[in-house]
């Protein structure tokens, strides 16, 4: 058979955070759907992909692989590879986009990308908190998705960001991680609320929170953290009568004995704890520490940091569900406390 051409018009988007060769299946898969490439065709050798595009060899085999695993490609010695397949059951096609990849993001991904498998094709965007990346990254894509999975935070105040979601058709919208002010329409979302999250986090503390006379929550001015975080915490400081206040500027805090420091920012994060260092404090007893998101390391750190954060795996297993059943619901995403030893 002769070597087919028909993925010359392939692309590789360099702003996407999708894998490249997860975009070369995609890309082969949507050839297939759309009746380009047919069962038989020949596929171009990995050393023409290679060199046409430049990708590296593993990239293209790795691309290759995938679908020889999913039934879509076989490869014969001596010959390449071909088209076995053209029964392509991926009727939803993604566009997932989230503002940063950070630890506790990637094990939202992981488990949305799970529980989906291989029934849909996904191209994963990152716009960093910013809103003209944000802006860019929507108005460009071309593909025609059924489903748009966005993770809404801005550092920016303006409310232009919302304008933007609110452009894109409700059916095809799934928000993670907050649910945004003012957006109409029939859409899904999967959602922290923060409010009453920390409010229960902290009562279910109590305990251990009772040695210490004041709290402290590190909420810098430039953050993408909703603001409701701060009015759970004040309504918790009001209701069982504890010192508190907003630390907007860590740098210039001055660490006490007797003091819970709550941060919400990784790099706050890291100062705390050289603050209390340097000043030979006990963490757990002469000062406390609790950290927003949980992640695996935070269990090492200082013979464990307690934490308050939403289960992000069944965050993006909630998600994955919403867009399989095109499910129009608006779920509460569930928030819990881990004890350790900072507290």
């Amino acid at each position: 058979m002769k070597k087919s051409s028909k993925i010359a018009s392939l692309t590789i988007d360099e702003f996407s955070a999708t894998p490249k060769y997860q975009q070369l299946v995609n890309a082969i898969l949507n050839a297939i759907k759309q009746g380009v490439l047919k069962k038989g065709d020949a596929m171009p050798s990995i050393n023409e992909l290679s060199f046409q595009y430049e990708i590296s060899r593993v990239t293209i085999e790795k691309g290759y692989n995938t679908l020889r695993k999913m039934g879509i490609l076989e490869a014969y010695h001596g010959k390449g590879y071909f088209i076995a397949n053209t029964d392509v059951s991926q009727d939803i096609k993604i566009f997932l986009m989230f503002n940063k990849l950070s630890a506790h993001k990637k094990i939202i991904y992981d488990a949305f990308v799970e529980t989906l498998g291989d029934k849909a094709a996904i191209d994963f965007y990152i716009y960093n908190n910013d809103y003209a990346l944000f802006k860019k990254l929507l108005q460009q894509q071309k593909t025609d998705y059924t489903h748009y999975v966005i993770i809404p935070h801005f550092i920016e105040k303006s409310d232009a960001y919302r304008l933007l979601i609110e452009a894109l058709p409700k059916e095809k919208l799934v928000l993670v991680g907050k649910k945004i002010k003012d957006i109409t329409g029939d859409y899904a979302a999967v959602y922290e609320n923060f409010e009453q999250d920390i409010y229960n986090a902290l009562t279910e503390a109590l305990d251990p929170l009772s040695k210490y006379h004041t709290l402290k929550l590190i909420f810098p001015v430039n953050s993408y953290f909703s603001k409701e975080i701060i009015k759970g915490f004040e309504n918790f400081c009001y209701n069982y009568a504890f010192n508190f206040k907003i630390v907007h500027n860590l740098d210039q805090e001055q660490v006490s004995e007797g003091e819970v420091y709550i941060n919400l920012m990784e790099e706050d994060l890291v100062k705390i704890l050289d603050k209390i260092i340097s000043l030979n404090l006990t963490l757990g007893k002469q000062v406390g520490l609790i950290s927003y998101n949980e992640t695996p390391l935070k269990n090492y750190i200082m013979s464990g940091l307690t934490t308050i954060s939403t289960d992000f795996k069944t965050m993006g297993i909630t998600a994955a569900n919403l867009v399989l059943n095109n499910s129009k619901d608006h779920i509460e995403n569930p928030f819990k406390l881990i004890l350790r030893g900072s507290l």
